[in-house]
């Protein structure tokens, strides 16, 4: 792939950028409210999430760096660890992390534009698949330059709003305390923090993005560290302020249960017709996730492709050097799952199936240090080996807790990892 051909420093950050801003800030807050009704607590609980974020993508970068090529945890896991496993994270990245995730973005998108256009949930969903992946289609320069754009408004969208409540009568707003009172200690230890933590950890969910295209960017040594590390340290500086902004504005009440924190607060702010509009603006926004992970979902599929002759087809090239039918795979899978699935559903589902396969790969890296010498990697963890430590306890603690409390969750995740297992001892034996 000639240099024209892959992505810059720019786009690789706005990649890692708008991975994480999606839904999850602008949907999960609703579900901590209830548990953990404390703004010291509910911003500390963000603040643990960029911690684990910042460590996982620390560690994936030395890492990604390390093996120098795309595929994310299918390319990673196969490696360090086994093929199968390997195939493993590939197969619950395809049917899961990216269009699981692009199923969830596309329900919110509808759920935003519903209230200004009318048009029904699913419908909205299916035809921001439908348009985001045809943007793609057409190449690398279309597709970057698209990125930049969206994740642009998203970023002014958001510094708009978390300036927005200086800018409107004090009465309208809830003056929350952000400071610790008694109990808040003890709540941040609880079940509840660590179940909350689960839509937490599904907002930072691709802090790990760029490195699905490694071998996609340009100077990958350089470009996929900075990539990683910046996106994700602007992620959690965004996430904490937007968060309090939310929370300065409204009451626990008025945000307990609710999917579309964004409207609440617009419509609070600034009356209906003002906050209507800024539905569709909000919509927009989220366009920005649903095109980043086009682009980094179809790379995991034409990886595989690379390595089973039985997915061959998804290593099909374009005249714009894009695998499409890759992309056509993901966005059909996606719209299956819009129309079967419940935005909470997927939510949880996809946290703790992609937390499990993260895990393993953070662990990978304990093995990966001792097969490669120093003098052989381009990038060393920081402070090694306190972030995957962090990242492996933060991870299983949360875990825990949430299958404890709802053992199904869990059990979905095993049952759509064994028909993977199945198929690559099939494919395994044409394997290249």
């Amino acid at each position: 792939m000639t240099e024209s051909k892959k992505y810059s420093l720019s786009v690789a950050i706005a990649l890692v950028i708008a991975n994480m801003i999606g839904t999850g800030v602008f949907t999960s807050l609703g579900y901590q409210v209830g548990p953990l009704p404390s703004g010291f607590v509910i911003l500390a609980l963000w603040l643990v999430g960029g911690v684990v974020a910042l460590s996982g993508a620390f560690t994936y970068a030395e890492i990604a760096t390390t093996l120098k090529k795309s595929g994310g945890e299918y390319y990673f896991l196969g490696k360090i660890f086994h093929p199968a496993l390997g195939f493993a994270g590939g197969w619950m990245s395809l049917l899961v992390g990216f269009a699981g995730a692009i199923s969830a973005v596309a329900i919110a998108i509808g759920e935003y534009s519903k209230v200004l256009t009318g048009v029904p949930v699913k419908v909205i969903a299916i035809a921001a698949i439908v348009l985001v992946s045809a943007i793609h289609w057409f190449g690398v320069k279309a597709g970057g330059s698209t990125q930049k754009i969206l994740t642009s408004i998203k970023l002014l969208l958001i510094a708009f709003f978390c300036i927005a409540p200086f800018f409107v009568s004090p009465a309208l707003l809830s003056h929350i305390s952000y400071l610790p009172h008694d109990g808040d200690w003890t709540l941040i230890a609880s079940p509840g923090f660590a179940i909350s933590l689960v839509f937490v950890v599904y907002a930072y969910t691709g802090w790990n993005a760029a490195a699905y295209i490694a071998g996609n960017l340009e100077e990958p040594a350089k470009t996929l560290p900075r990539a990683l590390i910046f996106g994700t340290l602007t992620v959690v500086f965004v996430y904490l302020a937007l968060n309090a902004m939310f929370l300065y504005s409204a009451t626990f009440t008025e945000l307990n249960g609710q999917n579309d924190i964004g409207n609440v607060v617009a419509i609070k702010l600034f009356g209906l017709e003002t906050g209507t509009f800024f539905s569709g603006i909000f919509s927009i926004a989220l366009l920005s996730t649903l095109s980043a992970m086009t682009i980094a979902g179809p790379r995991v599929t034409e990886a595989m492709g690379e390595d089973y002759p039985i997915f061959k087809s998804f290593t099909r090239k374009n005249k714009y050097d894009m695998p499409y039918t890759a992309i056509l795979f993901q966005a059909a899978w996606a719209i299956f799952l819009v129309l079967v699935s419940s935005f909470k559903e997927i939510i949880q589902y996809i946290s703790i199936s992609l937390s499990i396969f993260s895990l393993l790969t953070v662990i990978g890296v304990f093995i990966l240090r001792r097969k490669v010498p120093a003098s052989e990697r381009s990038f060393s963890i920081p402070f090694y080996p306190i972030p995957p430590l962090i990242f492996i306890i933060c991870t299983c603690w949360m875990i825990y807790y949430v299958t404890s409390d709802d053992p199904k969750i869990i059990l979905y995740s095993f049952a759509t990892v064994v028909p993977g297992i199945i198929l690559y001892f099939a494919a395994s034996k044409t394997k290249r």
